[in-house]
Formats: C-alpha cells, structure tokens, sequence
C-alpha cells in the first residue's frame, strides 16, 4: 500500500524552510532500519526488585528490560 493511500504523506507547509543538500547526498546516503517495536505487557515485579531499579533514576524501565535481554542472550548462547 501507497504512503499517500495510507494518509501518511501531507504535503508541504508554504512557510516550510527550504534546504540544499550537497552534491552527492543521496548517492551517499544509507538505509536506516528501525529496532522491531517493543510490546507493551503488565508485569508484576516484587516491590524490591522495582524499587531497586526505580532508585536508580529515570530509565529504569529500560534497564529491566536490558537485565531480561542480557539474560536470554546468555540462554540462547547454550
């Protein structure tokens, strides 16, 4: 399915800045992926291990999820 159909294209704003880009940008340019999108769950974690984590300032969302990542990684190596 097209961008257009899907409504993920609009067009340009009048007072959108216009930019020039150098000689040779789109040879150069490289393809980006995106990391698969992360599932959202309902956990339930015992209050020390969250109050642990969470003491450890913001982003310990991300790090539980680094530890559980880290610790199938060393389970997938067997």
């Amino acid at each position: 399915m097209r961008m257009y159909e899907r409504g993920e294209l609009k067009a340009t704003r009048d007072d959108a800045p216009a930019f020039d880009l150098p000689a040779g940008f789109i040879e150069k340019a490289e393809r980006v992926t995106r990391a698969p999108a992360k599932r959202s769950v309902h956990l339930r974690l015992d209050p020390d291990v969250f109050d642990w984590f969470k003491r450890q300032g913001p982003g310990h969302l991300t790090r539980m999820n680094a530890v559980l990542k880290a610790y199938v990684e060393t389970q997938t190596e067997r």
